[in-house]
């Protein structure tokens, strides 16, 4: 078991209350935050500078622990607004500095209390610098976390935990954050002093598939004119038609989406046939792949932050983008009619497909976070003129 000086400590003198254990041993210790715990999963990093309530909401993060690479999570508190789903899917979070008293006129609760209430284990006074770079040289990997007051630890039998755990690989977690049934969300965009806005009179039906959606893309598509049915992610093809949809979009998720794909594939295939418009983001963009013959491949350390350069083929220009994956599509076995339509900058990755011969498109970044702010916003337009066009 890895255990250098201070133990990865941001501050050395500091009550240890939590530790996190990585499968290959090294041992992360600090202060417990959130609700006394222990969870196991994968141990990944976020680069983002702001939006941390909106990254521990966001049901893609099922089956992880997030490291904060800021240092100063927590400063502005937590609020009713800024969630993308009531649950937290995270399975906890790690922080460098202690909670600080919020201050924003936004904030209605401490991040730390928000965090027991929704049941996040945290650990705070980590160096995870040190943490972030042991990531990016050995890839994302798989740990426990623990929270205890009394401070005590049985760290062999953690790290024996930490090791036993399979991984996301072959993991399907979709269902366990989609929704039971379907439902409408009739609210549009935020706007300040005014909060979400009534959205205006619907052009069109859209059937949204919820492979871990989050509150901010049905929103966007609300203020863009739809109207959106929510539909659980086993909803088959035949059952989505039913619903006399103008377009579908395939939502973003957890896990990886060859296993995912095992029950979502035939029934994508069947919708792509129908001809009508349909849209994907991160897993729903995955998917759109595989349906269509190619594959997807585990990501060394996976792409999660909001400062991710991707360039659009179709206008050659550059968006700031909001990315949250850590699988990707492998473009090599791609059919003739499908074409790549977005890179990532960073690494060359595909961002972005599109059908040349159906009115089918999708991406890998997300357009609802706002990164840019609005760089990517044209694509729900796009979505628009494309059930327009049918």
């Amino acid at each position: 078991m890895t255990d250098p000086a201070n133990d990865g400590l941001a501050s050395p003198e500091q009550d240890v209350t939590a530790v996190l254990i990585l499968a290959d041993g090294t041992l992360f210790r600090g202060a417990g935050l959130g609700r006394p715990g222990k969870v196991v999963g994968e141990v990944c990093f976020n680069t983002a500078m702001t939006g941390y309530q909106e990254i521990l909401t966001d049901p893609s993060y099922a089956g992880q622990i997030i490291t904060f690479t800021f240092p100063h999570i927590g400063n502005v508190g937590t609020n009713d607004e800024d969630i993308e789903a009531n649950a937290p899917a995270a399975r906890g979070f790690i922080v460098r500095e202690t909670i600080t008293p919020p201050s924003s006129f936004r904030s209605q609760w401490n991040f730390g209390n928000w965090a027991r209430d929704k049941g996040l284990v945290g650990i705070a006074g980590v160096d995870t610098r040190r943490l972030t770079r042991h990531i990016r040289l050995h890839g994302a990997p798989n740990g426990v976390l623990v929270h205890a007051p009394d401070g005590k630890f049985d760290l062999p039998v953690l790290l024996e935990e930490a090791q036993a755990w399979p991984g996301l690989e072959g993991m399907d977690l979709a269902k366990e954050v989609t929704t039971d049934r379907p439902y409408s969300l009739d609210q549009g965009r935020w706007r300040l002093g005014d909060g979400y806005q009534k959205p205006g009179k619907p052009r069109f039906h859209v059937v949204a598939v919820d492979y871990g959606i989050k509150r901010n893309i049905l929103r966007c598509l609300a203020s863009f004119g739809a109207q959106v049915t929510v539909v659980p992610c086993t909803t088959t093809a035949a059952e989505i038609l039913d619903l006399k949809p103008d377009g579908i979009f395939l939502s973003n998720g957890p896990g990886d989406p060859a296993a995912t794909g095992k029950y979502a594939i035939p029934e994508l295939q069947a919708l792509i046939a129908s001809g009508l418009p349909i849209f994907g983001i991160c897993l729903g963009h995955q998917l759109l792949a595989l349906a269509a013959g190619a594959k997807t491949y585990k990501m060394h350390q996976g792409h999660r932050g909001a400062n991710h350069p991707v360039k659009d083929f179709n206008t050659n220009k550059v968006e700031i983008t909001s990315m949250n994956h850590g699988f990707s599509v492998d473009a090599t076995d791609l059919p003739d009619n499908v074409e790549v339509s977005h890179i990532s900058l960073f690494d060359q990755s595909v961002c972005g497909l599109q059908w040349k011969d159906k009115p089918v498109f999708s991406v890998q970044h997300h357009p609802e976070a706002s990164p840019g702010p609005q760089d990517s916003h044209y694509l729900f337009a796009r979505f628009i003129r494309l059930m327009e066009g049918a």
